[in-house]
């Protein structure tokens, strides 16, 4: 799942691979949104953890699953 992540006043975004489902990480944002939680914890396909700060975040955008072609397009 590739997740990207806008930070306001910043130019450039968060962007990385997860594990996770479309509706882990949509429930994962909003909850940390509506409980006014400092900052949002997501885990990358490596297991590493990216911590984002809520009150900067511009806008979430989670890509669709989907498998890597191999070969040539016709």
């Amino acid at each position: 799942m590739d997740i990207r992540i806008g930070i306001q006043n910043t130019a450039r975004e968060l962007a990385f691979e997860s594990n996770s489902t479309a509706e882990q990480i949509e429930q994962q944002v909003a909850q940390a949104l509506e409980k006014g939680t400092p900052s949002l914890v997501l885990q990358d396909v490596k297991g590493k953890r990216v911590i984002i700060p809520t009150a900067g975040i511009a806008y979430v955008e989670i890509g669709a699953e989907e498998s890597r072609r191999v070969g040539f397009v016709s």
